[in-house]
């Protein structure tokens, strides 16, 4: 039973041993103990900190690349509407140009027109000019020898065709 019960000799020793090494790191051992779990405790709250303003940056960078891109979309459909808008001045402003150019074309035609009928007319009247001198010179080679109112009644067939020809 001796094994089982110490000895009030080695109880002392082993009491005064186990205060003197509790002293010591009383003293040194637990300070540095606490000093490095202040400066760990002290580190992660920092990274907890930093890790959130982080967060909160990142937060915010979002935010303005969503902004950034609406902004973008935005100037993407002003920059879209003002290309249609000078489309459609261009389309509007060519087909003016070609109705101007059409009603150019037409009344330009329709001179030609009335220039070439005018010519007409009056290629007609000098050759039905010449006709009625033809016939007349005709008539009056045939019936030279014949009395004045033979001569009357061609002077009246050729105003009668003169006028006919002026009138249409």
């Amino acid at each position: 039973m001796d094994l089982l019960t110490p000895d009030s000799g080695l109880l002392f020793w082993m009491t005064l041993v186990f205060l003197l090494v509790f002293l010591i790191l009383w003293k040194w051992g637990f300070p540095a103990i606490i000093h490095m779990v202040n400066e760990r405790k002290n580190y992660i709250d920092d990274s907890l900190k930093k890790a959130h303003e982080a967060n909160e940056k990142l937060a915010n960078i979002q935010k303005e690349s969503e902004s950034i891109l609406r902004e973008a979309r935005e100037k993407q459909a002003a920059i879209l509407k003002e290309a249609a808008e000078t489309r459609e001045a261009i389309i509007a402003k060519a087909q003016e140009k070609a109705q101007e150019e059409g009603a150019r074309m037409l009344q330009e035609a329709k001179l030609q027109i009335s220039a070439e009928k005018q010519n007409a007319i009056r290629e007609i009247k000098s050759q039905v000019a010449v006709l009625s001198v033809q016939v007349a010179e005709k008539i009056l080679r045939k019936h030279l020898s014949q009395d004045e109112a033979q001569m009357d009644l061609v002077d009246n067939l050729v105003d009668e065709v003169s006028s006919d020809i002026q009138k249409d």
